[in-house]
Parts: structure tokens; sequence; C-alpha cells
């Protein structure tokens, strides 16, 4: 039988090794210090950029953590929800009601004087997404960068974001095509902890949803109606805010599951992960129900969002670091 040489053996392996390389240079992975050399002040000036806004406007906080979700869940991690344009991601219904995005311009603009062309407006938005949480009392977890910033930023494609009339098998669907489970989903869904929505996306649930008792979602409890009816008339205007998590919208903790059990989601989708039976025992963890092992909400927000961050990471062949963040090179 014919014995390859050493030196055949090491031509072949050089060979591999050319043929491989493009490949690996081309593709682009994050981690935790990538601008420790290139863009060492890179992420103070993220942290300190947000600190300034959330001091003059609290509401960008919810708005970027949102605004964080919203990317990855569209062409992944990439910031293609910050580009502007006719039928962008950013004029998709989903995406309207989104605020913060003075804070990543503002950010972005920093970052290019101290160190042109290095930061991505993706990373800048992992790292305020995070920020957020911190300035919210949440945990601080430390983010991968290192990401590129996409070129692709579609409307029709924002149908991928989860719902707010979605059954928790939808939610499982569109959390698990992303490689994200279901403790994934009720964890990330669980940083509606802080925040508002918009009466026109929950008020449906008050009136005339069924045709017994009170006419209200019968998920709601009862003694919650009359103050929600309040603060969403029949007739009002469907731009109200109301605040996701009842008597805690400003701080980032687990009361927004304890909202859960009490019958007080606001949106229809969040009180079904206590009225699904396949999410229910995750929130009993977080609330830390006798008999089951307990979930610390912030610890796991953090790994859940670490998880989520690196969802469809740009290449060099179709990212870019942009130098304008709502506009492509």
């Amino acid at each position: 039988m014919y014995q390859e040489s050493p030196i055949s053996i090491m031509f072949l392996t050089l060979l591999a090794l050319a043929t491989t390389l493009p490949s690996l240079v081309q593709s682009q992975t994050t981690r935790v210090g990538f601008y420790s050399s290139s863009c060492p002040k890179a992420e103070s000036i993220v942290t300190q950029t947000v600190q300034k806004h959330f001091t003059s406007t609290p509401s960008i906080a919810p708005g970027l953590l949102r605004m964080h979700f919203h990317d990855c869940f569209v062409q992944g991690c990439d910031a293609s929800v910050l580009l502007d344009g006719a039928n962008t991601e950013k004029t998709a219904g989903p995406n309207r009601g989104l605020r913060g995005w003075e804070v990543i311009d503002d950010a972005k603009t920093q970052l290019e004087a101290a160190c042109p062309g290095v930061v991505s407006c993706a990373d800048i938005l992992a790292l305020a997404a995070r920020d957020s949480v911190v300035l919210t009392k949440g945990i601080n977890w430390k983010v991968p960068t290192g990401r590129l910033d996409g070129r692709v930023s579609l409307a029709s494609e924002t149908n991928n974001l989860p719902g707010f009339r979605d059954s928790v098998d939808v939610q499982k669907t569109k959390f698990q095509t992303f490689g994200l489970n279901t403790q994934d989903l009720v964890t990330l869904v669980g940083g509606h902890t802080i925040g508002t929505s918009a009466c026109q996306f929950f008020r449906y649930r008050l009136y005339n949803f069924t045709t017994t008792g009170n006419g209200a979602d019968p998920t709601i409890n009862p003694s919650f109606v009359p103050q929600l009816r309040a603060l969403c008339p029949q007739a009002g205007d469907a731009a109200k805010r109301v605040d996701l998590d009842t008597g805690s919208a400003a701080r980032f903790d687990a009361t927004f599951f304890t909202n859960l059990k009490n019958g007080r989601g606001i949106l229809e989708s969040d009180q079904k992960l206590w009225t699904d039976a396949s999410t229910k025992s995750l929130v009993q963890r977080f609330l830390g129900v006798r008999g089951l092992q307990a979930l610390n909400f912030n610890v796991e927000f953090g790994r859940s969002m670490v998880k989520m961050s690196t969802i469809g990471v740009k290449s060099a062949t179709n990212g870019e670091i942009r130098r304008i963040c709502s506009a492509i090179n």
C-alpha cells in the first residue's frame, strides 16, 4: 500500500490551510474586550452616553433594551433596525414605538471622533441595552463585542418579531428559530419589567373580549379591569402609554412575574406565560415557589441576553463598520 511521505503530508496540510484560511478570516466572532486595544474607551463612552440621556429621559432605558431585542430577531444582531429609508425595519409597525435612536447616534459620533471606523453600531446597541438594565437597578454582565453592521433592512421581515397576541407555541417557535429555548423565552420576555405599552396593543382585552361576565379577557384579574379601563377608555387615545409592570415599571426586577401570577399582565402574550403549563413552571421558578428549583431572574437575564446577542453575527463579506448608524457606507 502506498504511504505518504512526511513531505507530502506537510504539503497537503499547508494546502488545506491555504484553502480554509480565507473563510476563517472572513468570519466574525465576538468576545469580551474586543476593543481593549483598538478603542480602549469604547465601552465607557457608550455607558457615559446612555447615563447622560437616561438622566434627562429615563424612558430611553426600556427603549434601548427593546431596540436591541427587535434588532436581533430580524437579520440578526447587526444594527439593521437603525437604518433609515423606505420600507426599512425602522418603518415597520412593531418598531415605530421604539425610543433611543438619538442615544445610539450620540454614542457613535463620540466613538468616531475617538476611534474612527472601529466600533460597530451593532455593538453600541448591545452595550447600550446592558447599560439600560444596569441603570434601572438590574444586573451588570459582560457583553461580547466584535459584531459587524449589516447592509440589509426590510420592514417585511419584522414578522419574525414576537407579537402581543401570539400564543406560547408561536412564541416558542419564533425563539427556537434563533436557538433560544423556552427558558430564554420566559427570561427575555421578563424584560417587560421596565417600560410601557400603548393602549392599542391591549385595549381589545378590556372590552367585548367575551360575551359573559364583565366582557374582559377572563385571564385578567377582575379587580384590575376597572383600573385598566380608566387608563385606556374604549374610545380614548390609542397611543397612551401604560406601565407593563404595574407598580415597578422603572425598576428591573422580578415583580413582572408576580403580576403575571396575579392576573395583572398587560399584554395578552405576557399573561399567557402564566396560563400555559409549559411556561408557568418557569415563571414559578423565578418567583421562588416552594418545591421548584429557584431561578435568579437577573442572573438568567444576563445569560439569555448574551446568548441572544450572538444571533446572526455578520462576517466581513456581508457586514461593515458603519460611519453613520442610520446609513450603510
